[in-house]
């Protein structure tokens, strides 16, 4: 993610990523496992189920492939001509700019614009020409997705293999920018040219509603969060439901 008027750019896929690692971790073996209802000889582990993995595995897919596609669509199409990015002269240089193009409306008015940019750095800029650091962290993050899906997610957790398969797309379509383009391209836009009441602005200065550009993987990783977030709470409430009917007293014949 992109701030939209800065030549500092700034993605938040990195950060959420990391985040991402630490909100796995520290909830997975309680809230992911699935319904307490079903008895441990029905909800095998996910690793040894096929319908799991088939799940995990189609649904990531057609996230990669989707933001993938989107990015080529983007770059073939928005501006005059189509973008052709070199590795060699956009990796580790942050001051490699586009051509200059006005920016595509998709939805107006004013909801959402298509407008090129080169990330090369975490949100608000910080960590400029660190890619092979975030390249570690995507891996990190990877592994330990699949770690929380195969040690504490079951055959029937469906929920949480959706939000896994959807924050692995997202690491993994940014991770493949990095490594084969030299940058993560965006292109998505929120809410151009709405400003901010009161003289507000955000740090760096801009005072647009959503300063940043993004792209479709950053949405997929931030979709599989809220996804995991919400298994957990299905999951928590499904518990709490099963210890009050088991601790409710018998009636007395």
């Amino acid at each position: 993610m992109t701030p939209a008027d800065s030549d500092t750019p700034a993605s938040t896929t990195d950060s959420a990523a990391s985040a991402g690692s630490e909100a796995l971790t520290g909830s997975a073996h309680s809230a992911v496992t699935g319904s307490p209802e079903i008895s441990a000889a029905s909800a095998i582990p996910a690793w040894r189920s096929p319908a799991a993995w088939c799940v995990l595995f189609l649904v990531f897919i057609a996230a990669v492939s989707l933001d993938l596609w989107s990015k080529d669509w983007a770059f073939r199409t928005v501006a005059p001509q189509p973008v052709v990015l070199v590795y060699e002269q956009v990796s580790g240089n942050p001051g490699y700019s586009l051509p200059w193009h006005p920016g595509v409306t998709a939805i107006a008015p004013d909801l959402l614009d298509f407008h090129l940019v080169l990330n090369h750095g975490a949100v608000f800029g910080i960590g400029q020409g660190r890619g092979p650091l975030f390249i570690a962290f995507t891996v990190l993050a990877v592994c330990t997705a699949l770690w929380v899906f195969g040690k504490h997610t079951s055959s029937r957790s469906h929920l949480s293999h959706i939000g896994l398969a959807l924050v692995l797309a997202g690491g993994i379509g940014n991770m493949y920018d990095r490594i084969a383009v030299g940058a993560v391209r965006d292109f998505l836009h929120l809410f151009p040219h709405r400003e901010l009441p009161w003289g507000l602005h955000w740090p760096g200065g801009s005072n647009e509603w959503f300063p940043w550009v993004f792209n479709i993987a950053d949405s997929e990783l931030i979709a599989g969060m809220l996804i995991l977030m919400l298994a957990i709470h299905l999951n928590e409430r499904r518990q709490a439901r099963a210890t009050a009917i088991a601790v409710q007293p018998t009636t007395p014949a």
